[in-house]
């Protein structure tokens, strides 16, 4: 990974192609002016120590040397280091459904959409937990197994969508029995179940599972994504829905009860989506209350300053352009260098 510290200072680039068309501008009126006094070779027999290369050569290595300069104020930074830390919190994880029923466009963008916006402003609000994601459709999968990388989190909750589950249906008690599996075996540490789901559950007892969660210290919250109204159920096809064996659209509601029925079960709380800012408040606001447990957490720490090998060849550079003389050596100047051609005879270059 890569990036630079202080970006900004790389708008001092522009400064190099500016400079090189200076350069090059007063080279060619340098030129006009020594015309005016004879032709190159009277010029050149009268100034037999003057480069005309040495100059050249010189800006552009200072030119170099100033660019290499300008990324290293600019700081760039790269490289990870997995690194042990300390922290105090909870340990959470949420279980999101997703099943063809989450597609269904009664609420905007859509019920997984919405869903996924309110577990990153839910990912937002930790800071020393540890977060967990689980999937479900049919069956129950883990998408992140419990960590501190919120950023992970985010990376993967990016890639949810309602084919990761090739199974349908909706197995919320799947889904809380695997989240009980999924916290870590260290004791003492306050744990939460979130279940994010339009609650259509058919295929286990999901009140048994969050009892269950509740008798071994598992808080169990549910958060309604969908309207009491409902809707129909998008086929993957342009503005074509689901129907059933009739031939009707198929139309999928939000089962508010079940859900109020399961937090009840997990002493938890069910939270309606069309209130979920202000419950994500209320859910962090209680899940801020239970006691945090110390425990260690592997992270990555990422973007580790590098710029002093850039500053090594800007500093190089400068040392060339200082070493580089602008007149010709008087020591070297009557050296000849020879080639050898076709004959075997040396001839001057």
């Amino acid at each position: 990974m890569f990036r630079f510290g202080h970006p900004e200072y790389l708008y001092l680039l522009i400064i190099i192609p500016v400079l090189a068309f200076l350069q090059l501008f007063f080279l060619i009126q340098k030129k006009k002016a020594l015309q005016r006094f004879g032709t190159p070779k009277l010029v050149d027999h009268l100034m037999p120590d003057v480069s005309k290369i040495r100059p050249t050569v010189k800006f552009y290595i200072l030119l170099l040397a100033l660019m290499a300069l300008i990324f290293t104020i600019a700081s760039p930074q790269f490289g990870t280091r997995l690194q042990t830390v300390q922290r105090k919190g909870i340990e959470l994880i949420i279980a999101l459904d997703v099943s063809n029923s989450m597609n269904a466009q009664d609420i905007e963008p859509s019920r997984l959409e919405r869903a996924k916006q309110a577990i990153a402003r839910l990912t937002d609000k930790l800071v020393n937990d540890r977060l967990g994601l689980i999937v479900f459709a049919g069956q129950a999968y883990t998408q992140l197994p419990i960590t501190s990388d919120y950023a992970s989190a985010k990376m993967f909750l990016s890639n949810i969508n309602t084919k990761l589950v090739p199974t349908q249906g909706t197995a919320i008690g799947s889904a809380i029995n695997l989240a009980i599996k999924s916290f870590s075996q260290q004791d003492n540490v306050n744990r939460a179940i979130i279940i994010i789901t339009d609650g259509e559950n058919h295929e286990d007892d999901a009140i048994s599972a969050a009892q269950q969660a509740a008798e071994i210290g598992i808080k169990v919250y549910t958060i309604g994504m969908g309207s009491s109204r409902g809707g129909p159920i998008p086929d993957g096809k342009s503005g074509n829905f689901l129907r059933d064996k009739e031939g009707n659209v198929v139309i999928t509601n939000l089962n508010e009860a079940m859900l109020q029925q399961i937090a009840a079960a997990g002493n938890g709380q069910y939270i309606p989506a069309n209130n979920i800012r202000a419950g994500i408040n209320n859910l962090m606001d209680e899940l801020s209350n239970l006691e945090k447990s110390e425990f260690e957490s592997k992270v990555y720490t990422d973007y580790e300053d590098q710029f002093q090998y850039i500053a090594i060849i800007a500093l190089l550079l400068l040392l060339i352009d200082f070493i580089i003389l602008e007149r010709k050596n008087k020591l070297l100047k009557n050296i000849d260098l020879f080639t050898i051609d076709n004959k075997g005879q040396k001839s001057k270059i």
